[in-house]
């Protein structure tokens, strides 16, 4: 196990767990957090054997909390010397990451919090956690969590959470499409294993284009989103990936992956 400021991360078989170890804070990220968890996700894409990561929080009271503004202040988030935001370098990361990222939701999931579980290709949620975006409470408003969460979510869900600031529990959360499973907190490990073991079974080169696709086409009008499918697809099919899951079909056998 290697410990870095205020983030802990574990190579667990096929998946690296980044742990945001705030638990007396309630996991708020601060400059170390999202540093930490940047760092990481990078390691992570240099290790061909990790198929997965995962992102939560120590103990169960709270996944993140959001930003930490025990200082009195939030300019760690708002970034005002650079172009970008100590945030907004760790979503660009993650959005051109090869890796599937699953959140696990351990705890409360609120205002930034929101934010880096909108990151994740995958939520997995104890069913005692709660969402919301409270921000409005204190005088701001979650701009940036906006850009990733719109297209989770209807805009009438947004709308309600951003402009009411109130909480809604995990099973309201599964409803409007935060979250892939809603399970009792003992049985939380277990779903996120299932999850990275379904996940190993995947042709690497397919989940990698996979994901370089969906985020593409985020940008792409119906036309523009067609034609660059049309061409993917030629080129995924001419893979080694492809040929072995072709030959493993027709074989009856499991299909096994190039290690690279």
């Amino acid at each position: 196990m290697t410990e870095k400021p205020e983030i802990v991360t574990e190579t667990r078989g096929s998946a690296l767990w980044i742990v945001i170890s705030r638990e007396q804070r309630r996991n708020a990220m601060n400059k170390a957090v999202l540093a930490g968890i940047e760092a990481a996700v990078r390691d992570a894409q240099q290790r061909p054997e990790i198929r997965a990561i995962v992102l939560t929080g120590a103990g169960r009271k709270a996944f993140c909390a959001g930003a930490d503004l025990s200082g009195g202040t939030g300019t760690f988030i708002l970034g005002l010397d650079e172009p970008m935001t100590d945030f907004g370098k760790l979503a660009r990361l993650v959005r051109d990451a090869c890796i599937p990222l699953i959140a696990r939701i351990n705890g409360d999931c609120i205002a930034g919090g929101m934010g880096l579980m909108s990151l994740c290709d995958l939520a997995v949620v104890a069913d005692h956690a709660r969402f919301g975006l409270p921000e409005a409470k204190v005088g701001v408003f979650p701009m940036q969590v906006l850009v990733y969460l719109r297209n989770m979510i209807g805009s009438r869900h947004i709308n309600e959470l951003c402009l009411t600031a109130e909480l809604i529990d995990a099973r309201r959360a599964a409803e409007i499409g935060i979250a892939n499973y809603v399970v009792p907190y003992e049985d939380l490990d277990a779903r996120v294993d299932a999850l990275v073991r379904r996940l190993g079974e995947m042709s690497p080169v397919a989940i990698r284009r996979g994901k370089y696709a969906i985020a593409a086409m985020e940008a792409m009008a119906f036309p523009e989103a067609l034609a660059f499918a049309e061409q993917l697809i030629a080129v995924t099919s001419m893979t080694s990936d492809a040929t072995e899951g072709l030959a493993a079909f027709n074989e009856k056998r499991p299909p096994r992956w190039k290690k690279d």
